[in-house]
């Protein structure tokens, strides 16, 4: 299978599948002497981890990681970090109806005409378990990125029709500190608490109907350094486009102004330059000519509803009949909270590489790293 690994210097490939004996991923490109500690991991796969509350599968996993390679005395060496998390809480048995039909709005069919072959328990690669992987290499690139003075923060911007307001976000941003505290304070990862009480509820009515809900979330990297990204086809906004793609239940990405910009005018949308350099307004989202501008970069992530329903719906069996099924199994009535942290370790991937890679782009910058170290 072609696709499974990430980045061009800091690489990541994920491996495993959801009911198989275990999940993970293997960091490649991670400079040596950052301290990492399995700690430091799980507080991230922590964040996705299922069963946590009522809005969660009720899958009861651990997400425990074991680091394999790639560390020594609590400082890595430069070489490939391995990371493995155990499959402990499967129930095989609940797909085992999954293998005679297709499931409206999951990946069953295309998985089988494009391999011949598919494991339905739990969807196999394409379950969203696989994003265990990202989230270990993505607590990796936020180390790497804080040492440079750059966070990389996600919450839960709506869930169905309840939207925290963005004013209460804009006011919250003023101090990170306080608001990402706040974010994890919040059973839903929502740091607006009026609109987690409307999004619990709207949840509720989602639950009583064996129905679920889509939602997005919104990404803010801050103290971003100016430079990351290619001119043309490896663009910062088309590579960041390319990672919240790749994230299952993904339907639509937009940075700064986003699709308000399309209904906007030119007068309005140019970002006005200060003396220093810096600009009024970040319309572009931090994000100029596909190159960062040393403004905050921010990104809204849009995801569909959970396809996995407990309502009786139409599937298309393998002989070609259309019946109605109900679908078993254990499964989250919306991705979104679980998803903010998945959201944020592949920012953080993204702009790490793109980061490393452009400490290539001028010989006066080459030159003075290796003068220096003679």
């Amino acid at each position: 299978m072609a696709g499974s690994t990430f980045g061009t210097l800091f690489r990541v490939t994920t491996w495993g599948e959801s009911h198989g004996k275990a999940i993970g991923a293997v960091v490649d490109g991670c400079p040596a002497g950052l301290d990492l500690c399995e700690e430091k991991i799980q507080e991230y796969l922590d964040r996705r981890k299922p069963g946590q509350n009522r809005y969660t599968t009720a899958r009861r996993e651990a997400d425990s990681v074991e680091i394999l390679s790639g560390v020594f005395e609590g400082k890595t060496e430069g070489t490939p970090i391995s990371m493995m998390v155990r499959n402990t809480d499967q129930h095989s048995r609940d797909y085992s109806e999954i293998a005679r039909y297709y499931r409206p709005g999951h990946a069953d069919l295309t998985f089988d005409r494009k391999y011949g072959f598919r494991d339905y328990r739990g969807g196999g690669r394409s379950s969203g378990r696989e994003t265990i992987g990202r989230v270990c290499g993505g607590a990796i690139a936020a180390a790497v990125l804080k040492e440079m003075g750059i966070t990389v923060t996600a919450w839960t911007a709506s869930i169905g029709t309840a939207a925290a307001n963005p004013d209460n976000i804009g006011e919250g941003l003023k101090n990170m500190a306080a608001f990402r505290r706040k974010i994890m304070e919040s059973e839903l990862f929502m740091p607006d608490p009026e609109a987690e009480k409307k999004a619990q509820a709207y949840l509720e009515k989602c639950i009583q109907n064996h129905d679920s809900s889509g939602g997005s979330v919104e990404c803010l990297i801050s103290g971003m350094k100016s430079g990351a990204g290619e001119p043309v086809f490896d663009k910062l906004d088309a590579e960041l486009g390319k990672a919240m793609f790749s994230i299952g239940a993904v339907k639509a990405v937009d940075i700064g102004a986003g699709r308000n910009a399309s209904m906007s005018r030119g007068s309005l949308n140019n970002d006005m330059y200060l003396p220093d350099g810096r600009k009024k307004s970040n319309n572009a989202g931090g994000i100029l000519g596909g190159i960062s501008d040393g403004s905050s970069i921010l990104l809204r992530v849009y995801f569909k509803p959970t396809p996995s329903i407990a309502q009786t719906q139409q599937a298309l069996f393998q002989d070609g009949s259309v019946r109605n099924v109900q679908i078993k199994g254990r499964h989250d009535p919306v991705i979104v909270p679980r998803a903010v942290v998945v959201v944020e370790s592949m920012a953080a991937m993204t702009v790490l590489d793109l980061l490393l890679r452009n400490m290539t782009s001028r010989l006066d910058e080459i030159m003075r790293f290796y003068k220096n170290e003679a």
